[in-house]
């Protein structure tokens, strides 16, 4: 007698299915869905998005978070919602999850959701611009409450050399140089060495640094990455040392960093892990408490990146930093 078997997913109850399309069936729960694809908002945000009281929105988010659909990610004292970050097992709700979000993400965003979404970014990159007019002369100090900049900027910097020697790279961009403190590293390695920061008065500093220590092959631009995508220019590194954190969307910058990269590129990024010392914001001009690696990960292969060598790197203040290598493939 000969029987057959087929693989079943880990949870076959369809009894747990309900609560998901039920809590996905409501049109503006799945526009809520479609703008936490790669977005982190808290509930006064999303209130501002869709505007709507922020009680109704509350009811909404605690109804998605409960069926799974949505997780919440504390800031400090504030509450941010985002997508679920593990949806990696073949039980049937992280296959529904999955389909929802797949099908959803096929439908444009309404013309005024993005402008709203836009006008949220605004607000957060002016506070970190206002931060760095206010502190611009205790930047190094304001940062070093943090970690010292050695401390990642040598292991950022080691492995750069090790790729570098490899791949022969020529071109590269710093996104956030702050002072400058990095481009040395940079301008002794590549041929065009380009930096990009939002901020006049950390532009002017890292100019400073420039003409300081003879760097007569980088140029400074005083925009975003936007900024650079309009000028054409591609490279073959993309560097950003501890900037996510100060930036309003950080799966954006991995977008642009795609889009910057030329073919067989790398994208290194040194940044904080998650934590929860809120004092951060207030002092460092942090608009994020740090990251978990799963979401660097998430957004790099939205972006069409492959993760590569990632390091950590323990403080004795209780923070973490993470370097990470994001490639873009041949």
């Amino acid at each position: 007698m000969t029987s057959t078997s087929t693989t079943e997913p880990a949870s076959s109850s369809v009894d747990d299915l309900a609560p998901i399309f039920k809590a996905s069936g409501d049109p503006l729960r799945l526009e809520i869905l479609r703008v936490l694809r790669r977005d982190t908002f808290g509930v006064l945000e999303l209130s501002q998005l869709f505007d709507m009281r922020q009680s109704g929105m509350s009811h909404h988010l605690k109804v998605m978070h409960k069926a799974g659909l949505l997780e919440p990610q504390r800031e400090g004292n504030a509450i941010f919602y985002r997508r679920p970050l593990n949806l990696n097992t073949d039980k049937l709700t992280d296959l529904a999850i999955r389909q929802i979000f797949e099908t959803v993400d096929r439908a444009p965003l309404p013309v005024q959701l993005e402008a709203n979404i836009e006008s949220i970014r605004e607000q957060r990159a002016e506070q970190s611009r206002a931060f760095f007019a206010r502190h611009a002369e205790q930047f190094r100090e304001q940062q070093e409450l943090i970690a010292a900049f050695d401390l990642y900027a040598e292991p950022t910097a080691d492995l750069i050399r090790k790729r570098h020697a490899r791949e022969h790279w020529q071109s590269v961009l710093e996104i956030g140089p702050g002072e400058g403190g990095f481009l040395p590293v940079l301008a002794e390695l590549f041929e065009q060495v380009v930096a990009v920061d939002n901020s006049q008065d950390m532009l002017a500093k890292a100019s400073a640094t420039c003409q300081a220590t003879g760097l007569n092959n980088v140029g400074l631009i005083e925009g975003v990455t936007d900024t650079v995508l309009a000028n054409g220019q591609t490279f073959d590194l993309i560097v950003a040392n501890m900037v996510l954190h100060h930036v309003p969307s950080p799966a954006d910058i991995f977008l642009d960093a795609a889009a910057l990269m030329n073919s067989g590129g790398c994208f290194i990024v040194s940044d904080l892990c998650s934590h929860d010392q809120d004092w951060a914001k207030d002092n460092c001009g942090d608009l994020w408490l740090g990251f978990e690696p799963e979401e660097l990960t998430a957004w790099a292969a939205d972006a069409g990146l492959e993760a590569g060598e990632q390091l950590f790197i323990g403080l004795r203040n209780g923070f973490q930093v993470q370097v990470r290598e994001f490639w873009k493939q041949q």
